[in-house]
């Protein structure tokens, strides 16, 4: 349970380090995919709590959605890119 508390902490460091680095969409350019991005947020904070709740014994589901909500962060990020582009 250590090791487990010890990786998700790793994790969370690692979502909130790559977050901080420019990663955030303009809400002023693009509202709508600046709120989805906020809504990963919360949702990986939640899967983080529910986690922490079930004492990170979810066989490994919770930390693959956190994985996938990670790529949706940047593929969010790649749209507005992309939209800025046109």
């Amino acid at each position: 349970m250590k090791k487990n508390l010890q990786i998700g902490v790793v994790g969370i460091a690692l979502f909130l380090a790559g977050t901080a680095v420019g990663q955030k969409v303009s809400a002023n350019r693009h509202p709508n995919l600046a709120a989805a991005q906020n809504h990963v947020e919360m949702a990986r904070q939640k899967l983080s709590a529910a986690q922490q709740a079930n004492e990170f014994d979810m066989g490994g589901h919770a930390a693959k959605a956190k994985q996938l909500l990670d790529e949706a962060y940047g593929e969010i990020k790649e749209a507005a890119v992309t939209a800025n582009h046109k």
